[in-house]
């Protein structure tokens, strides 16, 4: 049986490597370092979830999670956000997209594999 496998895209190396240590032993992972990177390798990887921070270098995690969600391709592919930021204007912004999930860092890395 083939695992799961999800994309985590976040311009933090360090937490990339981080989230990618803590579920690679349930789930095939792959990464990207930014929102076009992200897009294309959803594309690419056909992905079970993508991990998608929102604020990164050449395309913020909104305007990367609109493009996953309006490809034939990628539409159904579960995304959930990741960000520094507990606002909850930046949850509403996630809604209509079509996020499965809105989780805040600091990462709690016990909890990330349950979620």
């Amino acid at each position: 049986m083939s695992r799961k496998k999800i994309l985590v895209a976040d311009d933090e190396a360090d937490i990339r490597h981080r989230i990618r240590q803590t579920l690679s032993k349930d789930y095939e992972t792959v990464e990207a370092e930014d929102g076009i990177e992200a897009a294309l390798q959803a594309k690419e990887e056909s992905p079970d979830l993508i991990m998608l921070d929102t604020m990164k270098p050449r395309q913020d995690g909104y305007k990367t999670c609109m493009k996953i969600k309006s490809s034939e391709e990628t539409r159904n592919t579960l995304v959930v956000m990741l960000t520094g930021v507990d606002y909850e204007f930046n949850r509403k912004l996630g809604e209509p997209l079509g996020t499965a999930e809105y989780i805040t860092k600091p990462l709690r890395w016990n909890r990330l594999s349950r979620r």
